[in-house]
């Protein structure tokens, strides 16, 4: 009994570590996206900036995939949280008191964050190709009525797909995941963080093109995309609300479109 209790006690001082670090780590990375150059730019100033391409030099393109990094962890981690906790629970009741519990779950996060990374490069380069083809304008965001109409068509459509809905059960499913991709030690931890991150960019990766319409340095459409990602992988209701965001995105998309064309 004693030792049930004190198990119990671990686990509780894991947890409060773990939430606690994923609370700063994330406060960190929207304080970057506030407060980085660029983000209080209004768009009225930006309307001065000439309407060029702009030349990307390796600093630039640095920033931008720090941006888009940091950007994927503030959004993704919260949604992530879950999965790392429990990570971290079934760690501590597969392994001894001794073990370095922490370790493992930082390389668990890190085979997570490594993943978006990954995406945040490929974004980095859509953001580069958008702008020298002269698609997306100072602000980050598309000027192009046509390719936000099939921007948001493609993310609404992308919510009914098998794939979509296969890596959402798998991202609101912990206990099956841990249970089906189990791996040990270390580059068990790391591996199954990577695996975890691939089903979570595969949920949302489209949706992530909706940056590109409502503007990359856009606050409040960053948020509203966290917050939907959020929902939609913790609450009851989360995959009807998938739907029925991807309904009104296509209907959004379709109305878009026939009013540029007209």
């Amino acid at each position: 009994m004693g030792q049930v209790r004190r198990l119990d006690s671990i686990l509780r001082r894991d947890q409060r570590v773990v939430v606690i670090a994923l609370l700063v780590v994330t406060i960190l990375a929207w304080a970057y996206l506030v407060l980085m150059p660029g983000m209080a730019m209004d768009r009225a100033s930006m309307a001065g900036i000439l309407a060029a391409p702009m030349s990307w030099s390796v600093g630039h393109a640095a920033l931008m995939l720090l941006m888009w990094a940091l950007m994927m962890l503030a959004m993704m981690l919260p949604s992530a949280a879950p999965m790392i906790l429990l990570y971290g629970t079934v760690s501590r009741r597969r392994n001894s008191e001794h073990v370095d519990i922490g370790r493992h779950v930082l390389l668990f996060a890190f085979g997570y964050v490594l993943v978006w990374t990954g995406f945040a490069v490929s974004a980095t380069a859509a953001q580069w190709g958008l702008e020298q083809t002269m698609l997306l304008s100072p602000a980050m965001a598309t000027g192009s009525a046509v390719l936000a109409s099939l921007i948001f068509m493609a993310a609404g459509a992308y919510q009914f797909t098998p794939l979509k809905q296969a890596c959402l059960r798998h991202c609101r499913s912990p206990v099956e995941f841990l249970s089906r991709h189990w791996r040990r030690g270390a580059g068990g931890a790391v591996a199954m963080g990577m695996r975890h991150g691939a089903f979570c960019v595969g949920c949302c990766w489209v949706l992530m093109g909706l940056l590109f319409v409502g503007g990359v340095m856009n606050l409040a459409w960053i948020a509203a995309l966290a917050a939907f990602v959020l929902m939609e992988k913790t609450l009851p209701a989360g995959p009807l609300l998938g739907r029925v965001l991807g309904v009104g995105l296509i209907i959004w998309g379709a109305a878009g479109l026939l009013a540029a064309l007209m």
